[in-house]
């Protein structure tokens, strides 16, 4: 079976996230209105900042390098413990639970918006335990392994992986946007990707960012 061969007559996105990053978040809340005005299903997948920046620290500014190493490896061990003890379909509703509470409602990734968060999606409150602990960072290594692979070490997160022309995936960093588009528009924006995405020499558009995110 192909990772394209579409389920439940759905075709299959499959999107890389570390919660951390208000411009991932952005980009997940475009794809669940796609899967409402497009027959997709998103697999979600997590990525980490701190891994992809690990080798970097040094060059990069104070604060983002704090944040990498205070704030930034809690939250996506508690999704991939969440992952292993509970099956990959707690993933999608955690993350919109974290995402919520860290970037809409503004309380950031503390341990006390992760154990809000898990209660939220009815999931063990031990599993916060999992914030500081490595037991999973094998598997957390692999998913985020699996995403850079596609789509190569010059990006950041998100990482979605859409059908080519060929029918295998192509993978991309974003698209970055804010706010996240809705109705129509959302169907637009994915009806582009796929679009670019069936192009075999495409690679890039970027623009500069003039606006941060919108959350809503």
């Amino acid at each position: 079976m192909s990772e394209n061969t579409p389920v439940n007559g759905k075709t299959p996105v499959d999107f890389w996230f570390d919660p951390l990053c208000p411009w991932a978040w952005m980009t997940s809340r475009w794809m669940l209105e796609v899967e409402k005005v497009r027959d997709v299903e998103v697999r979600w997948h997590v990525m980490s900042l701190a891994v992809l920046n690990e080798d970097k620290l040094d060059d990069l500014p104070e604060e983002y390098r704090e944040l990498l190493e205070t704030k930034a490896w809690g939250p996506v061990r508690v999704v991939v413990a969440a992952q292993q003890l509970h099956g990959d379909a707690v993933v999608g509703p955690l993350y919109t639970a974290l995402g919520t509470r860290f970037h809409n409602n503004g309380e950031g990734p503390t341990r006390e918006a992760v154990a809000a968060a898990l209660k939220d999606v009815g999931l063990p409150a031990d599993l916060a335990d999992h914030a500081d602990s490595d037991r999973y960072d094998t598997e957390l290594r692999a998913s985020h392994k699996e995403g850079i692979d596609k789509v190569g070490q010059e990006v950041g997160t998100p990482v979605i992986a859409v059908p080519g022309a060929d029918g295998e995936q192509i993978a991309f960093f974003g698209p970055v946007v804010t706010p996240a588009p809705k109705g129509e528009e959302a169907a637009k924006l994915w009806d582009g990707t796929l679009l670019v995405a069936s192009i075999p020499g495409f690679y890039e558009i970027k623009r500069t960012r003039t606006q941060g995110p919108v959350f809503d």
